[in-house]
Formats: C-alpha cells, sequence, structure tokens
C-alpha cells in the first residue's frame, strides 16, 4: 500500500497581544542589550523585523547573473531567508549580535608541509554565538514572548540584519565592519515577536577610498564594491562540489579551507586588532596548530572517519571526505617539496586514486609539482577528467621547500588572474544597499 504523505502544517500566527506600554519595550530592550554585553557579544542591536525587500532583490538579481555559482546558503531561497517572519511568525524585532573571531595564530609546525585555514575556522565560534544569543533568548522568553536563535542558518540574511540593527557598514569586499573593530566577525540573531525599540542606524562609511581588498583578491572575485562572484572566490571554490577551477588551483596556494587574503589587507581590521574584544581563549588553547596549519599529508592519508572527526563541523559537499583530499591535493602541488620522498609518494598514491576526480588532481599536483615521470601509468586514462589534465597547460613551479611556500608561491599564475579580472569587472553591477 502507497503510503500516504501529510502536507506540513504551518505554525500559526500567535494571537494579537495587548498594547505594551513603550517604556516597557524600552526597559526590555535595555535588559536584552546589557545581557547580550555580558554574554560575551562584542556588540548588538535591534532591529526592526520587517522583509528585507531590496536585499531579496539583490540576492534573485544576482544568482541570475551566476554571481551565486551553485552556492545556496541564503541564495537557495531568499524569499525566506530575506523574511524573518518565516523563522519565527508573527516576528517584530530582530536582536542581532557580533561575536569576535581574530586571535593570533600559533606557528606554523615543522615536518612537511601544511595547509592554511581561514581564521573563522579554526574553532567553532558559531557555538559561542549561538551560546552568547541563548542567553538574550532567555531574557525575552522570561519576560513572556517568543524567541527563536539564528545562528549560521540559511533562513536569515545576518549582514543585513546586522547593518539595519546599526552594528556595521558594508566593506567593499562585502563583510561587514564594525567601526574600529573591523570585520573579524561572525553575526547572529534572535527572532522575537517583542516590539522592541530599534536601534538607530548611524555608522559612517568606512572605507572611504581604499581599494586593498578589491586589489588583493589572488582572483579578482570583488567585481564591484561589496559585489563577489562566487565562481572566482576562493573562499567558496574550497567548498563547492566537483573539481577546483584549473584557472584558480595556483592562486589557492595553501589554503585548504576558507580565504583571509580580503580581511587581512583591510586597514580597519589591522587597527581592529589593538583593540580589545571581549576575552577569548589564548593562542594555544581555543586554537590548536593542526586546526590552523593541518599536514597535507595527514590529510591525504586520514580515512573518512578520521577526516569528518576533525573537520566535520566545516562545511563540506556532500559530506564527502573526498573534497577534503581534493584541496590538500592541488595545496600539495603549490607548496609541497618535489624533492621529498614522502611528497612523490602521496601524489604517485592519488594518481592511483579510484575516483577520477582525485587522479585528476593528483595529475595537476604531479605537473605543477614537476613530477611528469609519474605520469606513465594514467597516460592511457579513458577518463576525459584525466585526458583533460593531461592536456592542459600548467605552470611549473621551482623546488621550494615548504618554509618557502605559502601564498607567494603561486607567482605569475596570480598575478594572470587578478590583471584578466580587473579587466573582466562589470561596472554595472550595483552594490549592496541597506534595506
Amino acid at each position: 500500500m502507497a503510503q500516504v504523505r501529510r502536507a506540513a502544517v504551518p505554525e500559526p500566527e500567535p494571537p494579537p497581544r495587548p498594547e505594551v506600554p513603550a517604556s516597557a519595550m524600552a526597559e526590555l530592550a535595555g535588559a536584552v542589550i546589557a545581557r547580550a554585553r555580558a554574554a560575551g557579544l562584542d556588540a548588538a542591536g535591534i532591529a526592526h523585523a520587517a522583509p528585507f525587500a531590496r536585499t531579496r532583490a539583490d540576492l534573485e538579481r544576482r544568482r541570475a547573473q551566476g554571481l551565486a555559482a551553485g552556492m545556496q546558503f541564503t541564495y537557495r531561497n531568499p524569499g525566506r531567508s530575506t523574511d524573518p517572519a518565516r523563522s519565527l511568525p508573527g516576528a517584530a524585532a530582530l536582536v542581532v549580535g557580533a561575536l569576535g573571531y581574530a586571535e593570533p595564530a600559533p606557528p606554523r609546525p615543522d615536518g612537511g608541509p601544511a595547509g592554511r585555514v581561514a581564521r573563522y575556522a579554526w574553532r567553532d565560534h558559531y557555538a559561542d554565538l549561538r551560546a552568547a544569543l541563548d542567553q538574550v533568548a532567555g531574557v525575552l522568553r522570561a519576560a513572556g514572548w517568543r524567541a527563536r536563535v539564528v545562528v549560521d542558518d540559511n533562513g536569515l540574511v545576518d549582514r543585513e540584519a546586522a547593518l539595519r540593527a546599526g552594528i556595521g557598514r558594508y566593506g567593499k569586499n562585502a563583510n561587514v565592519l564594525l567601526p574600529g573593530r573591523g570585520s573579524w566577525f561572525v553575526l547572529g540573531a534572535v527572532v522575537t515577536d517583542a516590539p522592541l525599540p530599534p536601534s538607530v542606524p548611524d555608522v559612517p562609511d568606512l572605507c572611504g577610498t581604499c581599494n586593498r581588498c578589491i586589489d588583493g583578491c589572488p582572483t579578482g572575485a570583488i567585481v564591484a564594491p561589496g559585489v563577489v562572484d562566487a565562481r572566482r572566490c576562493l573562499a567558496w571554490l574550497v567548498q563547492a562540489p566537483g573539481p577546483i577551477p584549473r584557472e584558480h588551483r595556483a592562486a589557492l596556494a595553501d589554503r585548504i579551507y576558507g580565504c583571509d587574503d580580503c580581511q587581512e589587507v583591510c586597514p580597519p581590521n589591522r587597527a581592529g586588532q589593538r583593540r580589545p574584544t571581549a576575552p577569548r581563549p589564548a593562542a594555544g588553547e581555543g586554537a590548536a596548530p593542526d586546526d590552523v596549519w593541518p599536514s597535507i599529508a595527514w590529510l591525504l592519508s586520514a580515512t573518512d572517519a578520521e577526516l569528518l572527526d576533525r573537520h566535520g563541523r566545516w562545511y563540506i559537499a556532500q559530506r564527502d571526505p573526498d573534497h577534503l583530499r581534493r584541496n590538500a591535493l592541488v595545496a600539495l602541488g603549490n607548496v609541497g617539496d618535489a624533492a621529498d620522498p614522502a611528497t612523490v609518494d602521496l601524489v604517485r598514491r592519488y594518481l592511483r586514486s579510484a575516483r577520477p576526480m582525485l587522479r585528476a588532481h593528483a595529475v595537476w599536483a604531479a605537473r605543477r609539482l614537476g613530477l611528469d615521470h609519474l605520469l606513465d601509468g594514467v597516460r592511457g586514462d579513458a577518463d576525459p577528467e584525466i585526458r583533460a589534465e593531461l592536456e592542459a597547460t600548467v605552470e611549473r613551479r621551482d623546488r621550494l621547500s615548504p618554509e618557502r611556500c605559502g601564498a607567494g608561491a603561486a607567482g605569475p599564475a596570480i598575478t594572470r588572474v587578478r590583471r584578466v579580472a580587473a579587466e573582466e569587472r562589470a561596472d554595472s553591477v550595483e552594490p549592496p544597499r541597506p534595506a
């Protein structure tokens, strides 16, 4: 007998509440912000919960232009991600919080090539943010209001919420800059039906004529102030499924997950690092060396279970650890030492992989490292991915020790990509606008 599937029943709208004195709401707003600060948030503000109509139009237009690539997140359903009431029917206000994650990196370990991980992924900062916002939601619930915490969730455009709440303003790299503090922050919100009075946004332009993030992007992915083309963004390419585009592999250098270049060159971020934030774990306590500089050899030798156990909180395409191995093969080609027997053994092993995607990236790594003599076993491979890699032009690296490798190892390839990207920038792409 066929199973009958029942349609999901939406949460009913809450019954109307009696009018609440403005003074009571102002007092509750003060208590909410005070709890946010006490919980360790670096900034907090309140915004009304009307739909972000212009943001929805921006998302839909950029998706139509192809700028989202295959990225989902808030692009998946703009009607949902731009309407707080879809997270909580009857939503009246958003309490938006920012938690800083800038902390010093532990020293790069010795002993073989290491990959690089973006700062936000060193630790689970979103768990800390959620815990703080849970305390804020507790204040609202204790006062008789409904509240839902939304953190690292496709259901809310958190950067737009931060702008509306007066926490910060967009930088040209599309990150939210907090005045005097920069953009090393994760963002989240509490959606509530409490009609809290909104904060008054009064954040000046923090970029001025500065274009360092645009000029500093290794692939020219910032195609206009505040607009990022995900098809070129390294932070997305290491998360996207399938092969990494060949034209961007050299620019990846030693990156395994994420990319911080547009934030590292940002002057407000450099100034912000001199300002204290809420207390954070000291280097070594919060960020273990292996979480910042993962061993490429380990990434290419670990089992599926070991990779997911250590890095499972990252966004891994299709939850398939082979995408981490794919990234590690590109990093090996960029920063490995062709004279190191361990590097040669890793390349040789992956040239025999049963999965074409991994064999293809191993071919690229071998050619990048000048280990063409290892390719004899795949020259007759009929798989189209392998044939394409064998026929493509690959810029060979000089033999470099791991200590000399890093972003600079990409060299002329990055310069060429930046030049081409600059020539292709579309002046017609509109920057983001506050909703």
